[in-house]
């Protein structure tokens, strides 16, 4: 069976005899459409079906051959159809014309039949190679991206289960995880970050205790205060989360490890593990900390019943200048209708 029964060939030419010669020569094998101008040419290649390859003669009236071809490749719909152009012009200037506008071969008049047969027997089977590959990575292309997309939703679910591990150690629940996060995204964005810029340190920033999995069961779950020798110990959870996440390539993860670094450093200096002073404490850091705090406070632990909304968004604001950045202080109270709203979505059930 001709393997080229349905490929369809659209002969362009203002001369009978020369549509006559080329439809005899080429109709054994393709299904044949012919235009006697440029402007007919566009028409019959933009319908329901349009051609596989055109032979395009170029000195035409109405619309020549460089004008049709040149709006050929305009229109997306037929952009990737093989053009050959047909001409008695053996000038060099005019190939390098027709090459410029997208043709891809020149066939000389008079014709040679053997000559225009394998001419267009290969650009079909180019035009097939390019379409099985232009498929192939298409196909290809949207595996990756659904790997990728599986790989990120993993890595997500992997920086939250590292969270919510260090969470189950502090007697708490993965819902001050949600509401922190949440927390810092939405100050973030009302900071001025870009919508990228607040997902990523949502998502890092469940990763900010992680370092109480290594703190000993009876200084972390101590129930009374803790003396000065074992807050000092409870003070080191900071740099062995920074440990635990590393340096890593992906930078959602170095986020994580800024977080779990710099979320007890205070604006004044005298907060911890560094002593970090004012905007030398990174920005992640500064945002979680209002994040953080915040939930802590209106968040039932054993030790303590929860703050109201209203009082711990006022120690926020006492605290501008001193524990927190006086501008993210500002700002977080400020947000007091969206944060509720995450309060009563992630709430804790009794």
């Amino acid at each position: 069976m001709n393997n080229n029964a349905q490929k369809s060939v659209l002969i362009v030419d203002d001369t009978p005899e020369n549509l006559d010669v080329l439809k005899g020569l080429l109709s054994p094998d393709y299904r044949i459409l012919v235009a006697a101008n440029g402007r007919t040419a566009l028409r019959v290649a933009l319908s329901q079906n349009p051609p596989d390859i055109i032979l395009l003669d170029i000195m035409m009236p109405v619309m020549d051959g460089y004008e049709a071809c040149r709006l050929l490749k305009e229109e997306e719909r037929t952009r990737e159809i093989p053009i050959l152009f047909m001409t008695a012009r053996s000038d060099v200037e005019d190939e390098v014309r027709g090459f410029a506008l997208g043709a891809v071969d020149y066939l000389t008049k008079p014709i040679t039949p053997a000559v225009v047969q394998a001419r267009v027997r290969t650009h079909l089977a180019m035009r097939d190679q390019q379409k099985l590959l232009s498929h192939q990575v298409n196909l290809r292309t949207a595996q990756l991206q659904v790997r990728n997309l599986e790989l990120e939703e993993t890595r997500q679910e992997v920086i939250r289960q590292l969270g919510r591990a260090a969470e189950y150690r502090d007697n708490e629940t993965g819902l001050h995880i949600m509401r922190m996060s949440r927390y810092t995204r939405l100050l973030a964005l009302r900071y001025g970050l870009s919508e990228p810029e607040a997902e990523e340190l949502m998502i890092a920033a469940p990763l900010h205790d992680v370092g109480k999995i290594g703190i000993p069961d009876n200084i972390l779950l101590k129930p009374g205060k803790l003396t000065p020798e074992e807050f000092s110990v409870m003070q080191r959870h900071p740099e062995i989360g920074f440990e635990i996440v590393g340096k890593q390539v992906a930078r959602v993860l170095n986020l994580g490890a800024s977080i779990a670094l710099t979320h007890h450093e205070k604006w004044n200096g005298l907060g911890y593990p560094q002593g970090l002073l004012g905007e030398a404490i990174p920005l992640e850091g500064r945002i979680t900390a209002v994040a953080d705090v915040f939930d802590a406070l209106t968040s039932v632990r054993p030790y303590k019943k929860a703050w109201t909304i209203e009082d711990a968004l006022a120690l926020i604001l006492r605290s501008a200048g001193e524990h927190f950045d006086p501008m993210l202080a500002e700002i977080f109270v400020g947000l007091r209708s969206e944060i509720v709203a995450i309060m009563e979505q992630y709430q804790e059930t009794k």
